[in-house]
């Protein structure tokens, strides 16, 4: 595996029963990129990245996270990968800064440590206001921008996030993209985001995969995705353009 080589799948493959959810999918990301990873319900994205997480065996091929098997090294990718799922779950019971705190002590980072990046998070987030608010009182974009300040409290040197800005506002969104961005930029950490929001994955990505019934039908820049799709000209495409064309024709 090359050096900068943090995501790889080589043929990855899951078949569940008859239905083959991800089909032969090979494909990388290297150090210090923002991918976005498109298409429609159904298409294996999920699936994706819980293989790449350990959290499902793949029928056939393999993958690498930071040049670690996910089957075989879990615990290991876990602790560098942060991951934050479409429908993100909490303890109701607890308040915002006892679940990070408790997410804090499962990773094994020391008290006083934790207390200063539990403050931090939460004033990022623009949660600080609701520190000691019992979590099951928290609306749905409130909940997400806890699940994103817990992802974020291990120091990550990967994010896979799925759907990130699901029940946010515009402005929340905005806030949490361009987070995502600084972190990428300041701490050169390497971001998968899964969305259906082709403005925001266009506006931060650096390539895009395009993925439909399992296969990947396009990889690259959205400038040479449109290019191959509508040859060189003077408009510039915006992603959900090209990201329908290929749709279409599929």
């Amino acid at each position: 595996m090359e050096a900068d080589r943090v995501i790889e799948t080589v043929s990855l493959t899951k078949n569940y029963d008859h239905h083959r959810a991800v089909n032969s999918l090979s494909f990388e990301i290297k150090e210090g990129e923002i991918f976005g990873f498109l298409g429609p319900n159904g298409a294996g994205k999920t699936t994706t990245l819980l293989m790449l997480l350990g959290l499902s065996r793949p029928s056939a091929g393999y993958s690498r996270v930071c040049g670690l098997d996910p089957l075989r090294k879990a615990r290991e990718v876990k602790r560098l990968v942060g991951y934050l799922p479409e429908n993100v779950g909490f303890y109701a019971d607890l308040n915002a800064v006892e679940s990070l705190e408790y997410v804090a002590t499962l990773n094994g980072i020391k008290r006083a440590e934790a207390s200063a990046k539990i403050h931090e998070l939460l004033e990022v987030m623009g949660l600080s206001q609701d520190a000691h608010k019992k979590v099951g009182a928290f609306s749905r974009g409130m909940r997400q921008r806890l699940g994103v300040a817990e992802v974020l409290i291990k120091d990550p040197r990967v994010l896979f996030l799925d759907e990130p800005t699901i029940g946010l506002d515009p402005d929340g969104a905005l806030r949490l993209i361009d987070l995502i961005q600084s972190l990428n930029r300041d701490k050169n950490i390497t971001v998968l985001i899964a969305s259906h929001n082709l403005y925001q994955v266009q506006k931060i990505s650096h390539r895009v995969g395009i993925m439909i019934d399992g296969k990947m039908v396009a990889e690259g820049s959205v400038q040479s995705l449109a290019e191959a799709k509508f040859g060189v000209g003077e408009k510039e495409y915006s992603l959900e353009e090209v990201y329908m064309k290929y749709f279409r024709e599929v």
